[in-house]
């Protein structure tokens, strides 16, 4: 797809190069996404002009800063391929506007050279561009070495101060790209750790990018959120993420990030995931397992709307961290108790209990066979009826034998779910409205 895309750009008479990750995940012969373009000798107005006959244009506004052109192209079939649009930049440079860490601007220097737009990048295997017209690679502060390396290094000592946000973003690609961070940067890390404070919940979690991802979801969707985290917690980022984790010992991170590496060795998703990062966090204000669950629940809710996670999201987040405290005495085993499970729980939320509690055995190296089988018996289960939708009448059927509309008609359908639920063969018309009579 993103040979269509080059193809494409270079049609339009631009000395285009492309830019930052996509260059890096090319390098190291993974797919990417990502498709930006560095377009020197010009400047925003310069770049619009060029861009304005061959689609819409629109201003590409990050953190409330102009950053490039972002065009929508009139070509149908690229369209297709790039609902975001492409996104151009001319060369830009940060120019102080005054003596705060945040008192600067991005401004658009045609008069700068490629090279010298790379030095303003985050990381070194970042500040890489590969000419479209030649294939020439531009990697001026030794990216690719350290990607050869899987070394992760800022391209200046003011990076993390530039853009806080790259202090997760950093940590997302010890995660998700397996990169060791050097000792430079980790010193880099602990001074700058407080500025996560300024960044907007939206980079972090509910994410601005063209995923709809922030940093804190890629780092837990990596293959080593384990290895992130303890380094998160090393440096200070994680308190100041999530200040709850400045009052878990090591042993408890410990275990805490461990479960997470579970879930992620298990391909589960985002919302289990998140769910094992929260889930003991209440433990230092309430070791009770059902208060420490409370309490965790009520901090995952107010972080995850902090950071602006989807409401639907974080609601099954929460219900995960609130639920997830049961001992494997207490599994349900009987067909009849698995329905019952099911029905209390709803499909989603059981199979998320489920996944949770398999990742929290094996990090405790514990035997997780029978959560794997309670979630093989809830995969047979779900055909039978556990949901008022399944029944075989419903509300226009008891208000056509009397019931009226109200609280006491919907007590007499959960009732007769409940029956049901207990032995599916009830599930009927004749037979529920049956029972239905004795209950009015």
């Amino acid at each position: 797809m993103r040979q269509e895309i080059e193809s494409y750009v270079r049609s339009l008479g631009l000395d285009a190069y492309l830019v930052g990750g996509a260059v890096r995940d090319e390098l190291l012969g993974l797919e990417s996404k990502d498709a930006d373009f560095l377009v020197p000798g010009v400047d925003t107005e310069q770049l619009r002009a060029a861009l304005a006959p061959h689609g819409r244009v629109d201003d590409l506004v990050v953190a409330g800063r102009l950053v490039g052109i972002r065009l929508r192209p009139g070509d149908r079939k690229i369209g297709a391929l790039t609902p975001a649009g492409i996104e151009f930049a001319p060369p830009r440079a940060e120019r102080s506007t005054g003596p705060g860490r945040h008192d600067f601007e991005i401004v658009a220097d045609p008069s700068l050279s490629v090279e010298d737009d790379m030095r303003r990048r985050d990381f070194t295997v970042n500040a890489m561009a590969r000419r479209l017209e030649t294939g020439e690679i531009v990697d001026p502060v030794g990216g690719r070495a350290d990607l050869e390396a899987r070394i992760l290094r800022t391209v200046s000592p003011q990076s993390f101060r530039e853009d806080p946000l790259r202090l997760i973003r950093a940590l997302r690609f010890v995660s998700q790209l397996g990169f060791e961070p050097d000792t430079t940067l980790l010193a880099q890390m602990r001074e700058n750790a407080a500025g996560v404070e300024f960044v907007s919940g939206e980079r972090i979690g509910g994410g601005l990018a063209a995923d709809g991802m922030g940093e804190l979801s890629k780092l837990l969707l990596g293959t080593q959120p384990a290895k992130a985290l303890r380094i998160a917690r090393a440096t200070g980022v994680l308190a100041q993420l999530i200040p709850e984790f400045g009052a878990c010992d090591e042993g408890l991170c410990g275990h805490i990030f461990k479960v997470v590496q579970e879930t992620a060795d298990a391909g589960d998703d985002l919302a289990v995931r998140l769910a094992t990062l929260f889930h003991d966090v209440g433990k230092p204000i309430d070791r009770d397992p059902l208060g420490h669950a409370r309490v965790a629940a009520e901090i995952a809710d107010k972080t995850l709307l902090r950071l602006r996670y989807p409401t639907r999201l974080s609601r099954r987040v929460v219900a995960i961290v609130r639920e997830h405290p049961f001992r494997a005495e207490d599994l349900p085993r009987t067909p009849r108790d698995v329905r019952r499970f099911l029905a209390q729980h709803g499909d989603e939320l059981a199979f998320d209990l489920v996944a949770h509690r398999r990742a929290d055995l094996r990090a405790k190296d514990k035997d997780a066979t029978p959560v794997e089988e309670l979630g093989a018996a809830l995969r047979r289960e779900q055909a039978n009826p556990h949901r008022l939708g399944d029944l075989a009448i419903d509300g226009t059927d008891l208000i056509e034998l009397g019931f009226r509309p109200g609280p006491a008609l919907g007590r007499a359908l959960e009732a007769l779910l409940a029956e049901v639920v207990d032995e599916p063969k009830l599930n009927t018309r004749d037979e529920l409205l049956a029972r239905a009579k004795g209950l009015l």
